[in-house]
């Protein structure tokens, strides 16, 4: 192909014509061993958390059977989400998802479904009939599961920040000493707009109080436009948190800023790019249930691969003794135990893809962004000192006999006496 001015044009940079193609290498850092273990242990942690807080507090209605699914055992909620067999690939019936208690996998989109998931103790919230006791319970459920996404879900991010801004490894160590550093950042950043909607929400409270006499009722009624005003602030606070708070993961590993960077920047891109931040999140969570669809056709296969292979020497029977469902007795039964453990580790992993691609996602939609807004090209990322492969150290500088600084060249080996 040749230019207007003759030059011959060898390639054509297509990320830099479309940026929004950067999304497509969410799905090779999503896939990488330290970002599945990374998810696989975030998601256990999040639903033995659900799952420990919901017995406490003897929440287990029907609408809580996200926080305990499969009766409080979150190992075979994990699980469930990846058959034993290869199956043809298709989308899982929501409703038939709840009937059968299995209601924390609606959805296998990586996107939109985790961030609901993630948003589930905030949803429930708003739910009609919720008490003291289980609003207690909701709380808990979502700050422990904050605190647990601000260490893993941060270190997850961190590792694609600098991969996607310069394609330099971090390795896992390095990824969770980060994130240990910046706990109290990625931890603060969404609670500050929660605290403010709750701070902002007092005065209508007091009204609502004295609303119920007469006086009340038309002191309230004066004081209206006032507290509109204020639900237009809290209408707002509850949007940016609502779309922005998984850019603030972004914004943290990306900067190695604090949390209040973080929440400015997320509510910025939101109410200033909506329209490309729902385009990005659209491209991300179709490439998402695609690529979720052949991590869990291939972690299926695996197991159903090693299965298959066994009972060549055992037989059917027996393999289905051992296998999930079967009724396996003594030494047996010890054995079908540690080969659902095993088996249930590779579906972890497989179910562990869901979460880093979210944060993975979460990433690459803030540096394009931060690319929009900021006009701030997609390869300037904080790196630290774990960034990267340690340095060799500087050579000593010394001064010759005038006084000038210069650099003592290292003295070569000697070479082996004969």
């Amino acid at each position: 192909m040749t230019g207007n001015d003759g030059v011959l044009v060898r390639s054509v940079a297509w990320t830099e014509l479309c940026p929004w193609l950067n999304v497509f290498r969410c799905f090779r850092l999503a896939a990488d061993f330290r970002a599945l273990a990374l998810g696989a242990a975030g998601v256990v942690l999040m639903m033995s958390a659900w799952a420990i807080w919901a017995k406490v507090f003897d929440v287990d209605d029907a609408t809580a059977a996200w926080m305990a699914p499969h009766n409080g055992c979150s190992w075979l909620a994990i699980t469930a989400a990846v058959p034993d067999q290869p199956v043809p690939p298709a989308l899982p019936n929501p409703i038939a998802a709840e009937s059968a208690g299995n209601a924390a996998w609606h959805t296998p989109d990586p996107v939109f479904g985790v961030w609901a998931q993630l948003g589930r103790p905030l949803w429930a919230v708003f739910d009609t009939g919720t008490g003291v006791r289980r609003l207690a319970c909701l709380l808990l459920c979502g700050l422990s599961s904050l605190a647990i996404w601000a260490f893993f879900g941060g270190a997850i991010a961190r590792i694609a920040a600098v991969q996607l801004a310069c394609e330099e490894r971090v390795g896992i160590v390095a990824a969770l000493r980060f994130a240990c550093n910046k706990w109290v950042s990625y931890f603060v950043a969404p609670v500050v707009p929660i605290v403010g909607i709750l701070f902002l929400a007092v005065p209508a409270w007091i009204v609502g109080l004295l609303a119920q006499w007469g006086f009340g009722a038309l002191l309230g009624g004066l004081a209206w436009p006032v507290l509109l005003l204020l639900g237009f602030v809290i209408a707002a606070l509850l949007v940016g948190l609502v779309f922005g708070w998984p850019l603030m993961w972004g914004t943290i590993s990306a900067e190695g800023t604090d949390s209040f960077d973080g929440l400015s920047r997320s509510f910025a891109y939101v109410f200033q790019r909506p329209a490309h931040y729902l385009f990005y999140a659209l491209v991300a969570a179709v490439f998402g249930v695609l690529g979720w669809l052949l991590v869990q056709l291939f972690a299926s296969c695996v197991v159903g691969a090693t299965y298959w292979a066994v009972s060549w020497g055992c037989g059917d029977e027996r393999i289905a003794l051992l296998t999930p469902g079967g009724n396996a007795e003594g030494l047996s039964y010890a054995g079908a135990l540690l080969i659902r453990f095993w088996s249930g580790c590779v579906k972890l992993l497989a179910v562990g893809f869901l979460y880093s691609y979210f944060w993975t996602a979460a990433t690459a939609i803030y540096f394009l962004l931060r690319r929009d807004v900021d006009a701030t090209e997609m390869d300037e990322v904080y790196l630290d000192a774990d960034a990267t492969e340690t340095a060799p150290p500087l050579p000593p500088i010394k001064t010759d006999a005038e006084g000038a600084p210069v650099v003592e060249e290292p003295t070569p080996p000697s070479p082996p006496a004969n």
